[in-house]
C-alpha cells in the first residue's frame, strides 16, 4: 500500500496540532518538534502533517506571504462520528464556512470551517 502525507505550512505548530486534535476528539499530545507535528489516526496512519513556515528549505513552505495558505487545497476528512466532529467544530470556528448539509453528489452529511491558518477544512460523514 502507498500512502500520501499531506503537509501544510502553519504559523504555530503546537497550536495547530491542538486545534486539529480537538476537532477530531483526540487526546492532546505535543508535536514531535516545534517545527513539525502529525495528526495520527488511532492505528498510527498519518492524517495530516503540520510544518512551520520557513523551517528548512522546502520551496512551497517558505512563507505564507508567497501565496495565500490553502489556495488550491481542500483538506477533506471523513469521520466516524459526524455529530461529535460538528460539536467540536462549532467550538473552534464561528461561523462555520459551510453549514451542515447533505452533499447531493455523495449523499453524505458534511460541513466546512477554516483552521487557524485559513485552510478550508471539510468534514464528511463516512
Amino acid at each position: 500500500m502507498k500512502r500520501t502525507w499531506t503537509i501544510i505550512g502553519v504559523g504555530d505548530v503546537p497550536g495547530s496540532l491542538k486545534w486539529y486534535q480537538s476537532l477530531f476528539g483526540q487526546p492532546a499530545t505535543p508535536p514531535a518538534h516545534d517545527y513539525f507535528g502529525q495528526i495520527l489516526d488511532t492505528d498510527g496512519t498519518v492524517l495530516l502533517c503540520l510544518h512551520a513556515w520557513g523551517a528548512h528549505d522546502h520551496p512551497s513552505l517558505t512563507s505564507p506571504d508567497t501565496a495565500k495558505p490553502g489556495n488550491g487545497l481542500l483538506l477533506f476528512f471523513r469521520v466516524d462520528d459526524f455529530d461529535q466532529a460538528l460539536a467540536k467544530a462549532r467550538g473552534l470556528a464561528t461561523p462555520l464556512e459551510e453549514a451542515p448539509h447533505v452533499n447531493p453528489s455523495t449523499g453524505t452529511k458534511e460541513f466546512s470551517l477554516r483552521d487557524p491558518d485559513g485552510y478550508y477544512v471539510t468534514i464528511s460523514a463516512l
